[in-house]
């Protein structure tokens, strides 16, 4: 669900009309919904919510990586989530957003030595380890900083899922997490280890996982590495779920339930004592935002093709070009007429820069605003100045109010950033 709708033949975000904000702002843009972010976070609470007496009450940490804004961090915080993070500037974008250090956990293949120290400096909720290599230099760094962080080792299960290989993280192939046997013998090497304070098993599989089969497997393997660990006298308070669940960006796209999902954990886990992590990224937030753009032109080749135009290209969202993904484009101010197939591109000058080909669309002309729907995951953290663009701007919508949290920078700030040496 989302609010996002048609108000008097004009698409809102919540009670403010999308055309009021492109008049200000300017287009491109990505506009968020405050009541959507905190309803799917009260969604995935609800959903376990039956299962408090054997699971207890999970740490949703949601993935900045998805949606990176400190507003739209903000919101989410003051729902009650914390943090999943790949980087210190992820960190420090939670803490600035008011999730406490003891709600961020901090995942990621390669960790500097500066970060590990960060963040054994803030004591976080736990650093997942993912290598052996990690683990040796986590404990020299906690050694020379005389704080002992608390660690889970992210375990590889050889179990990959996701909507296409490139965010597929739990194969055999993948860079990700340890594999089971190196994972438990890591455990066993460090679990006594006075540096470090190892507190449990993390896994995450993939993204946009519609199937609750392979997530089912990926976390009977943590339950089975949990039980021989502990036979073997090491303890495993924790267990670090991830996330992965996957969205509808179509209408006719299937999700993955959450009361479903909440059951299967039970079923998996639920015995086994442990406080849950979980880090939905893409569930919370993809249907919480639009990417508002503005037709340039209609172009009609001699061959019949109908090119549409827009000022948002693939540096604004790049999720079409890097995945082939879909985006419903809607109008904001709908015409009768007839749809008709037109390729949907923008102006960077890349073949690349294409968000669809053959997409049915009803009559549109230059000046027309249109939304891509389904953006406020991986669309704005992943944008970049490609063609000297300047970096779309974000705006969150909150009821009534809505303000920009993230401007677009003029062509002098831009310019500004590259001095140049005093020798040219």
């Amino acid at each position: 669900m989302h609010h996002f709708a048609l108000n008097g033949g004009a698409l809102h975000a919540e009670d403010v009309p999308l055309k009021t904000i492109a008049e200000a702002v300017g287009t491109p843009v990505y506009v968020y919904s405050a009541a959507t972010l905190r309803r799917h976070a009260d969604a995935l609470t609800r959903a376990f919510a039956p299962h408090e007496a054997t699971l207890g009450q999970p740490l949703v940490a949601f993935a900045v990586k998805a949606a990176s804004n400190v507003s739209v961090l903000r919101v989410l915080a003051r729902s009650g989530l914390g943090a999943d993070t790949v980087s210190e500037g992820e960190i420090r974008r939670a803490l600035a957003a008011g999730v406490p250090a003891e709600r961020i956990v901090f995942s990621g293949v390669g960790k500097t030595d500066a970060e590990l120290a960060f963040a054994v400096g803030l004591g976080l909720r736990q650093i997942n380890v993912e290598s052996t290599v990690e683990m040796e230099r986590l404990a020299a760094v906690a050694g020379r900083a005389g704080r002992v962080p608390d660690v889970a080792v992210r375990v590889n299960p050889k179990i990959g899922a996701g909507g296409h290989a490139k965010i597929t993280t739990g194969g055999e192939g993948d860079k990700f997490g340890v594999p089971v046997e190196e994972a438990l013998d890591l455990y066993r090497r460090f679990g006594r280890d006075p540096r470090l304070n190892l507190v449990g098993l993390a896994c995450h599989i993939g993204s946009q996982i519609t199937e609750l089969g392979p997530l089912r497997a990926a976390f009977g393997v943590l339950a089975a590495m949990t039980r021989t660990l502990r036979a073997e006298g090491l303890d495993v308070p924790r267990l670090d779920l991830g996330g992965g669940l996957g969205v509808a960006y179509a209408g006719d796209d299937p999700t993955a339930p959450l009361a479903e999902y909440a059951a299967m954990v039970a079923e998996t886990v639920g015995g086994l004592g442990v406080a849950l992590t979980l880090e939905p990224g893409r569930l919370i937030a993809a249907n919480a935002a639009v990417l508002l753009a503005r037709v340039i032109q209609v172009t009609e080749r001699g061959d019949g093709r109908r090119i549409l135009v827009l000022d948002a290209a693939m540096n604004d969202l790049l999720r079409p070009a890097l995945y082939d993904a879909f985006h419903d484009l809607v109008p904001v101010a709908p015409r009768e007429g007839e749809a008709l197939p037109h390729d949907v591109v923008g102006p960077v000058c890349e073949t690349g820069d294409t968000f669809a080909r053959d997409r049915p669309l009803a009559p549109l002309q230059a000046g027309d605003l249109v939304a891509f729907t389904g953006a406020g995951a991986y669309g704005a953290t992943m944008a970049s100045e490609y063609n000297s663009r300047p970096l779309v701007p974000e705006v969150l919508v909150d009821g009534s109010r809505w303000a920009a949290v993230r401007k677009r920078p003029t062509y002098e700030d831009m310019l500004a950033r590259e001095p140049a040496p005093d020798w040219l």
